[in-house]
């Protein structure tokens, strides 16, 4: 079966690449021609995917894309995701996460009518909600962040199509995931990498609460819900349901590490892009209790789980540095 995958190189999209080689898929994958240098994210299987040079905000490459990859599935990750870069310069997002979205559909509809879409959207379009309760997939959408806004109408551009142009699509709104290795500039990551070679930390918003997930059970989700023809025209929350505060976190990740050094409580790391605080929701968690009900998918990784193996990898990493 073929599939095409936006965002290949990326964190979630070059794990989900490996994934379906392993399956059996005969998969596609669309980068931009400055994104070459990620490719290592994929490199144990690079032998076996297609790639196809592209860029999402022009849509006769997408077009080409589709047409040269005849998918019969399309796992749409592309985007930018840096929350906080948003603010300062909203523009690029609006061109890769909603016109690129738009390119995409239409590129669809055109080349490939009878592909499904499985949709990456993101917690993050929930934003501000009323009480302390997981947000089911019925909520207003109130994002708050350019970067949310940009995938709340990608979000809902999908959900059109597939009403008025019989597109097959599905959304997928996934909470935060980690377990990666090369970047620690996401919350999780940043907290393992630093604790490992005892720098101080700082947590900016400790009392925010959050759910996280492994990126594998990220994956599943995906791969589960293009395989279930019941979840054509539906959007899902994909979230394991272990909220935490973020000190909770750092916390837990200070005993796993051993940790034995300053935690700055209340701070961001000097020269970090700060987010505004009007505009950070303090509680962000899902009810995941659709996707697991129609779909039958459930986490495989507890947070205590989760988080051992991604500071095993870590712990990994930085011995093969210094043997290196």
């Amino acid at each position: 079966m073929n599939v095409l995958i936006t965002g290949i190189t990326g964190f979630i999209g070059s794990r989900l690449a490996s994934r379906l080689v392993r399956d059996g898929y005969n998969v596609h994958g669309l980068v931009r021609h400055s994104s070459e240098r990620e490719l290592s994210r994929i490199r144990d299987v690079i032998s076996q995917v297609h790639l196809i040079e592209g860029d999402l905000g022009t849509f006769h490459s997408i077009i080409s894309a589709v047409e040269a990859s005849e998918p019969e599935i399309i796992f749409h990750l592309g985007a930018l995701t840096p929350v906080r870069l948003s603010f300062d310069d909203p523009y690029p997002y609006i061109a890769t996460n909603f016109e690129g979205t738009v390119n995409l559909v239409h590129a669809i509809l055109r080349e490939a009518p009878n592909a499904r879409l499985i949709a990456a959207s993101t917690a993050e379009v929930y934003g501000w909600q009323d009480g302390n309760r997981p947000i089911a997939e019925d909520a207003i959408l109130n994002p708050a962040s350019p970067y949310a806004v940009t995938k709340s109408a990608a979000d809902q551009y999908v959900q059109m199509a597939d009403r008025v142009y019989h597109l097959k699509g599905t959304v997928l709104r996934p909470i935060n995931s980690y377990g990666r290795t090369g970047e620690g500039g996401f919350y999780t990551e940043y907290l393992i990498s630093k604790m490992l070679v005892g720098e101080t930390c700082y947590v900016g918003a400790p009392d925010s609460i959050r759910d996280y997930m492994f990126a594998e059970d990220h994956v599943s989700s995906y791969i589960l819900a293009a395989k279930l023809p019941k979840a054509i025209g539906q959007v899902y929350n994909v979230s394991p349901g272990n909220p935490v505060t973020n000190s909770e976190l750092a916390k837990i990740l200070t005993e796993m590490t051993g940790f034995k050094g300053k935690i700055v409580f209340g701070s961001y790391p000097p020269g970090y892009p700060q987010r505004p605080k009007s505009q950070d929701p303090q509680y962000l968690v899902l009810d995941n209790s659709k996707i697991s009900k129609e779909l039958g998918w459930k986490p495989s990784h507890t947070l205590q789980e989760g988080l051992k193996l991604t500071v095993e990898m870590w712990r990994s990493k930085n011995s093969n540095r210094r043997v290196d």
